[in-house]
């Protein structure tokens, strides 16, 4: 295997390109945003973790008059065109703002931070003080700002001073680019000061972006094209880029070319598929791209151990709270079509990428609408071979790979497990502890129908479902350790009144089998002497057989 110098977490596109790391090119976006002419703001809208942040790293480093990046951009795509480099390569003054930092408990908090990312901001420009042509009340704001002392509204429109002062500073229009917009107010939906973040990032946005002489064009990025009727309304010539339409489609994500490219730089094509079935999956507009995280991720673990195996790294950058939210919703209804998901399938759907976040919450639809907007789901174009025959606003969803039903799945046992606990199972113990095989059937089949099941419903769902119903009640259980000449499924140890039972477990399937089946499971019991090592210690040793069918079981005792 060759080695290659794999970055990780480092969005520094000049970063990137100094220390000779690794960079997949997308130069070519940069025509994307100018030609035939730019969009006054271009909205795009990924997941996290597919690019967006190095992408306007880029463009900042391209466009920035106060660089010289010819060397950074040597051999890459955007170098062929010469008349758009001579028009457009470091010739404009330009204003990166990221603002996924912008967080807190309480809106003080997250305006403390605001006020600080604001006076980051100004000191890249202190030198415009020196601009004789500048107004002196406009350099005393500078200070203020710069200081973090202004008012609250001037903070509010910092970023219209801002560009205002460039553009009197070197004669020419300013270019804007605003990273993760939508950070800001996710935090406070989520916190509970939603309408006075959106009120003071609607006042940012809004000036810097509506009837701005000293803008040259604007992109933005973020998750959710948010808060449309209020902070975007009234743009002038404003495109959206969205996962659904897109015109970027290659240039977020890495496309199945690129990574057959990596692995072959790398000499590891041996890992592509294992590559394709944890890490591909997303379908953005006509495109289908791997996310460029979990891929350099997994490149630079085997790099280092070559019998690395595939994980979850996408996981690891947030608490994945939007899918336990989701579950905690869940109905009837919800719990039928994530088990379809969970099995494989797809569901349609109708989706609204107009969502404001005091409202994801409000219904299912939105509830879904996030999901494939944040990743965790993907569209569907063809299945069986057919073309879905949908209505324009529905969309086919499906989990895009194994790293996303790894997430779903880790989160429902999880669910499950806190949910078990206070479900009412008096009835199914004293059942268990008095041999009624009758009533923990009867208890068993009211449990199952809560639950959601994952796994297509194979043995291992079945003996997580009995450890976790008893393990959260506070007994001690085993679940598949030796005993006698064998591993019984569960056992499950009532110590104190010197009771112990043993469970073993058999998928059915056909429902018609259940009966057979418990009787086989009761057999294997005995014949493998799964209670002779309870029988000195324990007074009551408890036999049971379960059969299962999706969400039916039969029990019987020995």
């Amino acid at each position: 295997m060759k080695t290659i110098n794999i970055s990780v977490g480092i969005s520094d596109f000049e970063k990137i390109r100094k220390n000779k790391y690794y960079y997949m090119d997308k130069s070519d976006l940069i025509r994307k945003i100018v030609e035939p002419t730019p969009a006054e703001v271009t909205l795009i809208t990924r997941p996290r973790r597919f690019g967006k942040t190095l992408g306007m790293s880029m463009l900042s480093s391209f466009f920035d008059i106060r660089r010289d990046s010819e060397e950074l951009f040597s051999n890459l795509d955007i170098m062929n065109d010469s008349v758009l480099c001579q028009q457009w390569m470091n010739q404009w003054p330009v204003i990166f703002l990221s603002m996924k930092d912008i967080d807190g408990l309480s809106y003080q908090k997250a305006y403390e931070q605001f006020v600080l990312q604001i006076s980051e901001l100004y000191k890249r420009y202190t030198y415009v003080l020196e601009c004789e042509a500048i107004d002196p009340d406009d350099k005393e704001l500078f200070l203020l700002l710069k200081a973090g002392q202004a008012s609250e509204a001037q903070i509010s429109r910092s970023l219209s001073t801002l560009m205002r002062m460039l553009q009197t500073y070197y004669q020419k229009q300013v270019i804007l680019l605003l990273d993760e917009y939508d950070v800001p107010i996710a935090k406070a939906s989520n916190h509970g000061y939603y309408d006075q973040m959106l009120e003071l990032i609607k006042v940012f946005m809004s000036t810097a972006l509506k009837d701005n002489s000293s803008l040259k064009f604007a992109v933005i990025t973020g998750c959710l094209k948010i808060a449309k009727e209020s902070i975007f309304t009234g743009t002038n010539n404003m495109v959206s880029d969205t996962i659904t339409q897109s015109e970027l489609n290659e240039y977020f994500g890495f496309t199945q070319s690129e990574v057959e490219q990596l692995l072959k730089d790398m000499d590891a094509t041996e890992y592509a598929s294992e590559m394709k079935l944890w890490y591909d999956g997303y379908h953005f507009g006509d495109c289908d791209v791997y996310c460029p995280w979990d891929v350099m991720n997994y490149l630079r673990d085997i790099q280092a151990d070559s019998d690395a195996k595939p994980t979850g790294y996408w996981k690891n950058t947030s608490d994945n709270a939007i899918i336990r939210s989701f579950i905690d919703f869940a109905g009837g209804s919800i719990t039928r079509k994530l088990e379809t998901l969970l099995s494989g399938g797809y569901i349609v759907q109708q989706i609204d990428e107009n969502l404001t976040y005091d409202y994801l919450h409000s219904s299912e639809e939105n509830l879904w609408s996030v999901l494939y907007l944040t990743g965790y789901l993907t569209s569907v174009k063809k299945v069986d071979a057919q073309e879905i025959q949908i209505l324009d606003e529905y969309t086919a969803l499906t989990i895009p790979n194994k790293e996303i039903q790894e997430i779903f799945e880790t989160t429902i046992a999880k669910w499950f497990d806190e949910s078990a606990k206070t479900w009412n199972r008096k009835a199914l113990f004293e059942a268990v502890w008095n041999g009624d095989s009758d009533t923990i059937t009867q208890e068993m089949n009211k449990l199952l129908r809560k639950t959601i099941s994952y796994h297509d419903y194979r043995e291992d769902f079945y003996h997580a479902f009995l450890a976790g119903i008893f393990a959260g009640a506070g007994y001690m259980v085993e679940s598949n350790r030796e005993h006698g000449e064998g591993r019984s499924d569960v056992v499950v140890y009532d110590a104190a009144n010197g009771n112990v039972a043993v469970f073993e477990a058999k998928y059915s399937k056909k429902l018609e089998a259940m009966d057979a089946d418990c009787d086989v499971a009761l057999c294997q019991i005995d014949s493998r002497m799964y209670t002779s090592e309870f029988e000195d210690e324990y007074d009551h040793i408890f036999c049971y057989g379960i059969s299962f069918f999706k969400k039916r079981c039969i029990v019987k005792k020995k």
